[in-house]
């Protein structure tokens, strides 16, 4: 009976901090579109994936003023400093608090009680892609910045085509979802007044680009994988989580694990419940800043000897 009332009260308190999590995720995904509510634009440059794409953003999506920046040859300094400073103090948190896309994987993952479990292996060699996204991303338009610097950069932006002022953001589904449907929706809405909702349905079809749909189906993949695997794109794909990773391991925020408290042996509550598969029991006790840790805290709040807290610094 004592064991039922503690598994209750461990419940009770795990809602408590997932609500606060996904209401302050909510406000965030508010405030980065409250232009629509009259507040003004900000230069505000943050490591999360939105979209410069969308015109009602209060701030911006760093990784994609980056692109921007080099494409135009200007040396991203303000971009950079976005990355540094978040990952340094703050690890990767803007992915688990405050990024838009990671909200509405987090929302797609709650029409799933189960989840489809991906093998440590796989889990492991898969985590290395979005590395390969970042660098990829970064020699193209890296490479691309210097022949322009050099005067001799128009053929090879000209065969990069759209690809050229970001290249990945051509292709990302949060670009898609924050941009390109919005647009596409605004559009609809005032050619409706001119003609059938379902003339514009048809021409839209027929007259949509390859891109397009290849973008769409990018979207579609990503958040049905969503609702099976959480936090899909944040582990195996995102560049902008990527570059978090590789400075936050010098992050003043962290993860501590009491010794003592810890029962260790026969429990993996707190490695079952990460859904970035962070192998918390298997890190330094005194303070761990895990590449991969999103500071979700659902390994706080699951432990039911409240043996793990937040570190900082």
């Amino acid at each position: 009976m004592a064991e039922a009332r503690e598994t209750s009260r461990i419940r009770r308190f795990i809602f408590r901090i997932e609500t606060l999590r996904k209401i302050t995720q909510f406000c965030f995904f508010l405030l980065f579109n409250a232009v629509i509510f009259g507040l003004a634009v900000s230069p505000v440059l943050l490591p999360v994936l939105q979209s410069l794409g969308t015109p009602q953003k209060t701030v911006g999506d760093a990784f994609t003023a980056l692109q921007n920046m080099l494409y135009q040859v200007i040396f991203p300094w303000l971009p950079l400093a976005s990355f540094i400073l978040t990952a340094v103090i703050l690890g990767r948190l803007t992915c688990g608090w405050v990024c838009p896309f990671g909200f509405v994987q987090d929302l797609l993952g709650f029409m799933k009680r189960r989840h489809k479990e991906v093998s440590l292996r796989t889990h492991r060699g898969m985590i290395n892609i979005k590395y390969g996204v970042l660098l990829l991303v970064l020699f193209i338009s890296g490479s691309l910045a210097a022949s322009l610097a050099g005067g001799v950069g128009s053929g090879y932006s000209a065969s990069l085509g759209v690809f050229a002022p970001a290249p990945f953001n051509a292709l990302s589904p949060a670009d898609t979802l924050f941009a390109v449907i919005p647009k596409m929706a605004l559009d609809a809405r005032y050619a409706i007044m001119e003609k059938p909702a379902w003339d514009i349905l048809i021409d839209g079809i027929f007259s949509a680009s390859l891109l397009l749909w290849v973008r769409l189906a990018i979207l579609v993949i990503f958040l049905v994988l969503a609702i099976y695997i959480p936090r899909n794109w944040c582990q195996y794909v995102c560049p902008s989580g990527a570059g978090l990773a590789i400075l936050s391991r010098f992050s003043f925020l962290g993860l501590k694990r009491d010794v003592v408290k810890c029962t260790k042996a026969g429990c993996r509550t707190c490695v079952e419940a990460c859904p970035m598969k962070v192998r918390i029991l298997e890190l330094p006790w005194e303070k761990f800043t895990d590449p991969e840790c999103i500071y979700c805290l659902k390994c706080v709040t699951a432990c039911p000897t409240k043996a793990l807290k937040p570190k900082f610094p």
